[in-house]
């Protein structure tokens, strides 16, 4: 039996079994009782009481109480210690009248009991659990550490904020499809300085909550404070998506979940977390599809550079010390790095392809392990040294629809663009076709061990029949890149000169450009 009882949301379900006794277990015989789960002003507990008899009962705080099965008819129910009361932990068993009873109590404890972990603590700007998060599950502490610790600085705050091309784009996004935001509830996933709460109080919006894990939620609780126009409409929550909670739904999901290769940081998985947890049906998501855009590239200078990294380890003689033993070790450790940097377009070798991700139907798990089939055709004879790789974020909004682009040749931006540079290149001439493949496999690092393999193949006289394979093949670590950005910036486009041929133009139309070719949304 299960009942809602009056406007305190209180929740009650009875289980009949045959008998209740307390641990240590007894001989005595112990009359039928009734196990009752029961919520009440935000509360949840497990009663037990006898059907006949004193009206004494035995409670157990859910949070903390554990059911072990003792045989198929025979169950212990365990409460530890309470940190509040300080009492001693305490037990009953469960004789149940049948397996079935039994399979239906140990389901419904389950149940109640993961709704009571996410109770947890109540606190002024929402609830925080306090069990283990997903965030927590998935992430090395030391990682998460240094995420939250760097994130909580206001330099490097100012550093995305005074990237004009990234928060300008944002508050077009916002400003220009005021009708998604007056009126609605929004939740600002990782909100940061909460400059996106701001954007969104100024469109308009009905109430903010601002979600921000790192101690710079308490700076942008100040930052809110001192507009004081805004900040009635705006709750900051300082936690995880993973672990807070709201006390209602959102129209309206905003965020920067974004790292190198749109992936890196992880974070896109908190945001499909949140829509998940917090977004209404038929909601906003801004930004709305992620694509992540790949061709090969030439560029001898970069190899040479990182391939001459090694040569210090080729000495024999280094203070009498020979270094040579660590060469192969040390070339494979400095191609192992993705290289950040702002590159010219012209050192592309072929059109580019996309990848695309949309935030409004993938779900979390899709992202742990990503695949990408790699096909081109080169436009220009040249040695090919890897896969030149940016993205780009729609935001598509009811009135107009904003793209964001970190794209070679357009205004630079703090994400700059990445390289995977591979220890051998490969040779193609014009029309040739380049095959391989992209595998992106996360880490608990809060980032992706990148697999890039590229293939031609080699035609002409001397050749076998079908022509001679050329493979080369890389490990990268996304989380340990290169950042290569005192080098010259990309070569600045003239007034009168034409976008690179080999980029795709930003339009509304979303194609996956992957080997099924199929449109993953127009």
């Amino acid at each position: 039996m299960e009942v809602l009882v009056g406007q305190n949301k209180q929740r009650e379900r009875d289980f009949l079994v045959a008998s209740i006794s307390q641990l240590p277990i007894s001989n005595n015989f112990s009359p039928p009782g009734v196990a009752r789960f029961r919520s009440d002003a935000g509360v949840s507990e497990l009663q037990f009481s006898q059907v006949s008899g004193p009206n004494d009962s035995t409670h157990f705080d859910l949070r903390t109480a554990q059911l072990f099965k003792l045989s198929p008819f025979q169950s212990a129910c365990i409460s530890e210690a309470s940190e509040m009361n300080k009492e001693n932990s305490r037990g009953i068993t469960i004789q149940f009248r049948n397996e079935e009873d039994s399979r239906a109590f140990h389901c419904a404890f389950d149940q109640w009991k993961k709704e009571a972990v996410f109770q947890g603590s109540h606190l002024p700007n929402g609830t925080v659990s306090t069990s283990k998060s997903k965030f927590d599950d998935k992430t090395e502490a030391s990682s998460a550490n240094m995420y939250f610790h760097y994130y909580g600085q206001l330099l490097h705050q100012q550093n995305m904020l005074q990237d004009y091309v990234r928060t300008g784009t944002y508050y077009a996004a916002v400003i220009e499809n005021r009708a998604d935001f007056a009126g609605r509830v929004v939740v600002d996933v990782g909100a940061g300085s909460g400059i996106l709460s701001l954007f969104a109080a100024q469109a308009g919006a009905k109430h903010v909550y601002a979600v921000e894990a790192s101690e710079m939620a308490e700076h942008a609780r100040k930052l809110i404070a001192g507009n004081p126009l805004l900040s009635q409409r705006i709750t900051v929550i300082k936690g995880k998506v993973e672990e807070i909670e709201l006390p209602e739904k959102a129209d309206v999901l905003i965020s920067e979940p974004m790292g190198t290769l749109l992936v890196n940081e992880r974070m896109l998985e908190s945001y499909i977390i949140s829509r998940d947890r917090f977004l209404n049906a038929n909601g906003k998501m801004f930004p709305t599809v992620g694509r992540m855009h790949m061709a090969p590239f030439s560029d001898e200078y970069l190899y040479t550079e990182i391939a001459n990294k090694a040569l210090f380890w080729q000495q024999q003689n280094y203070y009498g010390v020979n270094l040579t033993p660590l060469h192969d070790t040390a070339f494979q450790g400095y191609f192992s790095q993705p290289v950040v940097d702002a590159f010219d377009p012209r050192l592309l070798v072929a059109p580019a392809m996309s990848h695309t991700i949309d935030f409004t139907s993938t779900k979390e798990e899709e992202l742990y392990e990503i695949d990408i089939p790699l096909k081109f055709v080169a436009s220009v004879g040249s040695r090919v040294h890897g896969l030149a790789c940016w993205f780009d974020v729609l935001f598509n909004g009811s009135t107009i629809q904003r793209w964001l682009t970190t794209a070679p040749g357009a205004p630079t931006t703090h994400w700059y663009q990445m390289r995977c540079v591979l220890p051998q290149p490969i040779y193609v001439m014009p029309g040739q076709e380049i095959t391989g493949q992209l595998h992106m496999i996360s880490h608990k690092a809060q980032s992706y061990t990148l697999y890039l393999t590229l293939s031609a193949k080699n035609w002409g006289p001397g050749t076998e029949q079908g022509g001679i394979l050329q493979t080369s093949s890389g490990k990268l670590d996304l989380k340990e890149p290169y950042y290569r950005m005192s080098q010259l910036p990309a070569y600045p486009l003239v007034q009168d000169q034409q976008p690179h041929q080999l980029l795709q133009t930003q339009d509304i139309q979303i194609q996956s450009q992957d080997e099924d070719g199929s449109d993953l949304m127009q």
